[in-house]
């Protein structure tokens, strides 16, 4: 695991300039690798390529990189792993190719001299993001793996005069980029406080983007400049994936799919067990994470590391839960229960750790296990995944009859009964009601105002996807918010972006496993483990295992109301069902009770009146009327006041 960075100038330019620079970018990204770090430039195309690297695979100096390949065509920096390099090489080995040493970067390149960059990724197992230069052609090949495991952003900026493209794993490289001044995006802003993250290819900063999962980029690089018209194309496409697995479903018995499934996983799991240095899992002793340590037990001639951390708190405690799997498994276990001040204390962490405004809470814990973990592994194995992929989440299953029940009514009746729902607030209900509950089950938790307002957001959507979108909203209105924002399609807005799906479950796990996984889930995890240069692996989301899963009916993953049937299935012959089946708990800890009490300070000098003007990005009268509300207990707005709280940290960490 890695990170890379570059950039072309486009005009010639002296070979210790350009490596100069290269480090100054990479050297931000000393964290994704601490071991070793490369710097490579064409003086004659004004190209320079750095690195850092967190040895994984053949830790001798035959890995380090920039790469270049053996005919010099091409010059390589690469993030990630690429889990069949050894079938591959055994492929590329009797054409020609012949290999210094056993790294994965090797075969890469090998790869590419062979087939070309596009025909070579797509024969890629793994995680990774790649940067190319083919210096020849003087063309520059970007790629990212097919779920987006692996960050890489790219732009072009003006500096002094000039256009420079760069890319980088992590945005505080190109920071570092002499003259590079960002620019906020306040689009990207509106659509962050809808989610509380920023999803591709948007990013926080104007001209800059991330790459789309799946997605490869090439640019023609001569003395004229790239052309920045030059767009993203899919290698692979989870869209089509899902539409084709809806067209040609599994035709065999649930116990034949049960099989391959299993099947499947194990490999993938076999695969990422591949490592030189100490490998481990992470383990909260739910579904996901206990059937890949179950797995992993399986195919280990000794227990394997397993890792989790507890809390005080006991409604966010899932140690004692990770630690009956493990004791039925018998693998090594640590645990550590970690203090209230403890997790407070990643809180400072968080704008440089994320780059771009990210606030989901969960990555405080996260954080916290994978530096548990790294104080005896390099890699640790993950279970994110699996709820995206096999209906894992609640609203799976109780979202499609709640919105046949909404739809009965018509579309005007139901906006008119919204609107006059909404005309008072939701503190004015709550003092009527004291407490009483009166809003239906699907509103969630908070206050009875609260409840009912998203009763009535509820009666105002138009399709499940609508509705899957109401679920997963923070602040319901970003540009009453974001000054001069407007907030950008998303798959939740824009149907050509998301699969042709007929079954609503199945339309509202697509629209999660192409943003929510990729923006959310999979950057919570890069980004906690690679801050202490931890790697994590994801091995549910092989894409041969997410291939597979789009082809398996919806009564294999949603029984009874209750998702992951397959999964479950799986886990069951390792773990017995007792010991596993809990009701689900999320992995945040409770910000919105700390910003009340311990953070109140803190959280009002970021929300004070006079510098949110100043500063001229969020309008004061909605962000302190909430922030009244939510301090005072007139309604839990957690996820909303964190958000602005997360961009507000940012903002004064970055500027």
């Amino acid at each position: 695991m890695c990170g890379i960075a570059g950039f072309v100038q486009f005009q010639p330019a002296d070979a210790a300039e350009l490596q100069n620079r290269a480090r100054r970018m990479a050297d931000q990204l000393e964290h994704r690798g601490p071991d070793d770090a490369g710097y490579w430039a064409d003086p004659r195309a004004g190209v320079g390529l750095g690195f850092r690297r967190l040895s994984i695979i053949d830790l001798s100096p035959a890995g380090h990189q920039p790469m270049c390949s053996e005919s010099g065509r091409y010059v390589i920096v690469f993030n990630g792993e690429v889990y069949n390099f050894a079938e591959l090489r055994a492929e590329l080995e009797p054409v020609g190719h012949h290999f210094r040493g056993h790294s994965d970067t090797e075969v890469i390149l090998a790869a590419v001299e062979q087939w070309g960059v596009e025909a070579a990724v797509q024969r890629f197992r793994g995680m990774f993001a790649l940067g190319v230069w083919n210096g020849r052609d003087r063309v520059l090949h970007l790629v990212r793996d097919r779920l987006g495991i692996k960050p890489l952003f790219y732009g072009f900026s003006d500096i002094g005069g000039e256009r420079v493209l760069m890319f980088a794993s992590e945005l505080k490289a190109m920071r570092a980029y002499p003259g590079f001044v960002p620019e906020i995006d306040r689009d990207a802003l509106a659509v962050f406080l809808r989610h509380t993250y920023i999803p591709a290819p948007y990013c926080i900063y104007r001209g800059i983007a991330k790459l789309p999962p799946g997605n490869l980029i090439s640019f023609k690089c001569d003395t004229t400049g790239a052309s920045n018209g030059t767009r993203p194309r899919a290698y692979w496409s989870f869209r089509e994936v899902a539409e084709r697995g809806e067209r040609q479903p599994f035709s065999g018995s649930a116990e034949e799919a049960l099989g391959e499934f299993e099947g499947l996983l194990r490999e993938s799991i076999r695969l990422r067990m591949i490592a030189d240095v100490p490998l481990g899992a992470f383990l909260s002793g739910g579904i996901d994470s206990s059937t890949v340590v179950a797995l992993m037990q399986a195919q280990s001639t000794r227990p394997v590391k397993t890792f989790t951390i507890g809390f005080e708190e006991a409604d966010f405690n899932e140690a004692t839960h990770a630690r009956r799997v493990a004791e039925h498994l018998h693998t090594d276990h640590h645990e550590l229960t970690v203090t209230p001040e403890e997790a407070r204390a990643v809180i400072p962490k968080l704008p440089a750790m994320y780059d771009e405004p990210f606030a989901d809470s969960s990555g405080i814990p996260t954080h916290l296990v994978s530096a548990l973990a790294r104080t005896m592994v390099t890699v640790s194995l993950s279970g994110d995944g699996g709820d995206e992929l096999l209906g894992g989440y609640n609203y799976y299953a109780s979202g499609p009859p709640l919105w046949n029940r909404i739809r009965r009514f018509p579309g005007p009746l139901r906006r008119f009964v919204a609107g006059g729902a909404t005309l008072l607030p939701a503190s004015t209900y709550n003092r009527i009601l004291r407490g009483r509950r009166v809003a239906p089950s699907f509103t969630g938790r908070g206050t009875g105002g609260q409840r009912i307002h998203r009763a009535a957001q509820a009666l105002r959507v138009r399709d499940i996807c609508d509705l899957h979108r109401a679920f997963s909203t923070h602040w319901d209105r970003p540009e009453d918010v974001v000054i001069n924002g407007l907030e950008p399609s998303t798959v939740f807005t824009d149907p050509s972006l998301r699969p042709a799906l007929s079954h609503p479950s199945a339309r509202m796990m697509a629209n999660d496993a192409l943003m929510y996984l990729t923006d959310d889930i999979l950057t919570k995890v890069d980004r906690a483990s690679m801050a202490i240069s931890l790697e994590a692996r994801v091995p549910i989301l092989d894409h041969h295992v997410v291939e597979f899963s789009a082809r398996v009916p919806m009564e294999w993953k949603i029984r009874d109301g209750k998702g992951k049937w397959l999964l479950r299935q799986v886990l069951y012959k390792y773990v017995p069902e007792s010991v596993v089946e809990r009701p689900k708990m999320g992995f945040g800890v409770p910000v919105g009770i700390w910003i009340r009490g311990p953070l109140r300070e803190w959280a009002e000098s970021l929300l004070d009146e006079e510098r949110l003007r100043r500063e001229g990005f969020l309008r004061p009268e909605p962000v302190r009327r909430l922030w009244k509300e939510h301090r005072n207990g007139d309604i839990n707005a957690p996820d909303a006041m964190w958000a602005v709280l997360m961009f507000q940290a940012w903002l004064e960490n970055w500027r």
